[in-house]
């Protein structure tokens, strides 16, 4: 796994974060730098939709084989309770 996966996957663990917040600082349009777009596809991240909130409210957080890439990478024991 990239560095830079890696480091999406423990900024995204490190605390609730919206899916326009993870733009703001993710996105980009370089080809050689998809990061969200590899973790998506990987299904190691997911939005989840709030109730009443718009796309951009939405919650993104790390899936279980996120979690578990994530602990396998940095050696971090991974939470029980997600």
């Amino acid at each position: 796994m990239s560095a830079l996966l890696v480091e999406l996957l423990a900024w995204i663990a490190a605390r609730p974060r919206t899916y326009r917040e993870t733009m703001d600082a993710w996105r980009t349009s370089c080809p050689r730098m998809p990061v969200w777009e590899d973790a998506t596809g990987a299904g190691l991240v997911e939005v989840v939709s709030r109730a009443g909130a718009g796309m951009e409210e939405c919650e993104v957080r790390l899936t279980p084989a996120g979690r578990q890439a994530l602990a396998a990478d940095t050696g971090a024991p991974q939470r029980a309770d997600d």
